[in-house]
């Protein structure tokens, strides 16, 4: 097949030609948690923006605990704040809450919102129904918490990139179902919420996912994160029989991204079920392509994603 490099906006070739040929196994995922090809970004100084950042750790009903990240506007307030879930990219099998700092901070610092990020448990060796389960306690602690963080219980919301918006696609399933803790809004960016994509099956359009994520990488991370679990909604979003009573959504995908069809699918469906629905599509990018971060299209990313969370959590 011929490179797609040629579509690639010009300010995103670096990320190209740094790029590192990683092949998923089990093994190399071990490897790439201990010394990453690429080195990890550093946590910021919470306090020279006005937040604290801390750590806490929150039961899980089935397993063991969970670590998550806690940002909280240092200003005080008499009015209540809105609550936002992260849940941090990787594939299901890398990534921490530390790798979304950069962007938690300026949340928390700029909406004045009230950030929990989780630190899921990570397949291979904690497949379903592990990560989501992680997810859903973060959730639950948010608003089981939310008098002594001062927040509005019904401003909470969800989002994440990659496979942390397959994660709050499939919580928000989840919550939706369970019907107990409810979610303002949901923002996925450019979220992997379909096992089939990239089976040779459903290869889908050659022109998308030669770049960071690919189909091989695709496959594994499906077949390591679900083990053996049934192929199922909530696991697997796209699998959902319905997608109504979910809440307001705003979908973020690009147009050389292996994920940019299922993603646009679920949008279409999310619309169709009546849900308030916004699909962003950038061309000329790739999966993760934030880095790259002095370039107009991240630039325009944040921008676009700071105002539609503004949006979705009411803040004036």
């Amino acid at each position: 097949m011929a490179s797609t490099k040629h579509l690639l906006d010009p300010e995103l070739l670096p990320l190209i030609d740094q790029a590192v040929d990683i092949t998923l196994t089990d093994e190399r995922v071990a490897r790439e948690r201990i010394t990453p090809s690429f080195p990890k970004p550093p946590v910021g100084d919470a306090e020279s923006v006005g937040v604290s950042r801390d750590e806490i750790i929150v039961a899980v009903s089935r397993g063991s605990d969970v670590r998550c990240l806690l940002y909280k506007p240092l200003a005080e307030t008499e009015h209540q704040r809105p609550g936002y879930l992260h849940i941090h990219g990787g594939g299901y099998v890398f990534g921490t809450p530390e790798g979304s700092d950069a962007i938690n901070l300026k949340i928390c610092s700029e909406l004045s919102v009230v950030i929990v990020s989780v630190d899921y448990r990570l397949a291979p060796e904690h497949p379903v129904p592990a990560p989501l389960d992680d997810c859903y306690a973060a959730l639950a602690w948010l608003h089981d918490n939310a008098g002594e963080l001062n927040v509005d219980v019904s401003r909470i919301g969800i989002g994440g990139e990659s496979a942390g918006g397959g994660l709050a696609a499939a919580l928000a399933i989840k919550a939706r179902d369970e019907n107990q803790y409810p979610i303002c809004c949901q923002q996925l960016t450019y979220p992997m919420l379909d096992d089939r994509t990239g089976s040779s099956e459903h290869p889908g359009d050659p022109l998308v996912g030669e770049f960071v994520w690919t189909r091989h990488s695709n496959q594994y991370a499906w077949n390591a994160y679900l083990g053996d679990a049934p192929r199922a909604a909530p696991d697997v979003p796209a699998r959902a029989a319905s997608l109504a009573g979910l809440p307001p959504t705003w979908m973020h995908t690009v147009t050389l991204d292996l994920f940019r069809d299922e993603n646009i699918d679920y949008a279409n469906r999310l619309m169709a079920a009546g849900v308030h629905t916004e699909l962003s599509v950038f061309p000329g990018a790739c999966h993760g392509y934030q880095g790259v971060p002095d370039t107009d299209l991240v630039r325009r990313f944040v921008r676009d994603f700071m105002e539609a969370l503004a949006r979705g959590l009411s803040v004036n």
